[in-house]
């Protein structure tokens, strides 16, 4: 049994200029869409999530209260409910499968909205990470729709910085001879243990293992049992492939590298006439507020709300800071009602 329905995109044609053959986007809904279909909240997933791995932002009471608005989770291709490596036959299979941008992405989602809801306001969209990235997509495609957004650690664009660490994670996936140039007949579990030792030292915070988190606030044994249960865990649950799909999303995430702006990261950014609050986490090492603050500039409706916390980028995982869920809900609520 499913919890998530299926919309048939039919064939895509990509901005790689490639062509997604009989696509599926998975998504699942939360609430009731009003009946003057004005309280819509998207959603999108983060890097190797699901819509079920975003539901720990969901709930009576919370901002994203299912009671009060319709909530719909778009997942991304590639992360192995929409089209993705893992499902598609040959000879689109393994490393043949089309390259994807979150523009492709999006396009795709707006799609989902608009055709199967008739929905043509957005009341707002907000994500986490690689969510946050189509974010700001949402925002600079659709900026006559959209009315809020809230990208929290995550950014507009892939720096050249969060390349180079992703350029570690790929290498390791790879570099295991199991992997078979993407046509392996077993996940290659050496190369996703490797990629998983690679994120585990970007995906926290230098004071985060200085005060031994794993340990105090986590409950692992030592450093070893965390690396193993927490990041070994997460990644060997995944298909390498699939990672690498949207990894190569995420390298290439640019809210200004299509037609709309032709190149032109400044315009595309005072081109979101939403609503914004940008909330990075101050240890964040993928997305530093540095780099947030530098898009606030050139947004004409945004402020730069920083979280000051050791949790670095998972400050917004799946659940694993109460205390920062908390200032993201509020931050949320406050949004929702301006």
């Amino acid at each position: 049994m499913v919890d998530y329905e299926i919309f048939e995109l039919g064939d895509i044609v990509l901005q790689s200029g490639q062509t997604l053959r009989a696509a599926k986007m998975a998504y699942k809904t939360y609430g009731t869409l009003s009946a003057a279909k004005d309280n819509v909240i998207v959603y999108p997933c983060w890097y190797s999530g699901t819509h079920v791995e975003n539901e720990w932002l969901i709930g009576p009471g919370l901002a994203l209260d299912p009671e009060k608005y319709f909530i719909i989770i778009p997942n991304m291709f590639g992360n192995g409910l929409s089209t993705s490596a893992s499902n598609t036959p040959a000879p689109y299979n393994g490393s043949r499968f089309p390259k994807i941008t979150a523009y492709d992405n999006v396009a795709q989602q707006h799609r989902l909205v608009t055709e199967k809801f008739g929905i043509t306001t957005i009341k707002l969209v907000t994500g986490w990470s690689m969510g946050a990235l189509q974010t700001y997509h949402w925002g600079a495609m659709y900026p006559d729709m959209v009315e809020r957004i809230l990208p929290f650690q995550g950014s507009a664009k892939c720096s050249r910085h969060n390349f180079v660490f992703l350029e570690g994670v790929r290498s390791a996936l790879m570099c295991d001879a199991a992997f078979m140039d993407g046509f392996y007949t077993e996940q290659p579990q050496k190369g996703l243990r490797a990629a998983a030792r690679v994120y585990a030292g970007w995906g926290l915070s230098q004071e985060f293992y200085r005060i031994e988190a794993d340990i105090q606030k986590m409950g692992y044994a030592s450093l070893e049992d965390f690396l193993v249960g927490f990041w070994e865990g997460w990644l060997l649950s995944k298909d390498a492939n699939n990672l690498l799909t949207m990894l190569w999303t995420w390298q290439n995430g640019d809210i200004s590298n299509n037609p709309l702006y032709g190149g032109d990261y400044k315009k595309a950014l005072a081109g979101i006439k939403a609503k914004a609050v940008v909330m990075p986490a101050s240890t964040d090492l993928y997305f530093p507020p540095a780099d947030n603050a530098i898009e606030v500039e050139h947004m004409p409706n945004a402020k730069l709300h920083v979280v000051d916390t050791y949790w670095g980028h998972f400050a917004g995982g799946p659940g694993t800071s109460p205390d920062d869920i908390k200032i993201l809900d509020i931050a949320l609520k406050e949004l929702l009602a301006s």
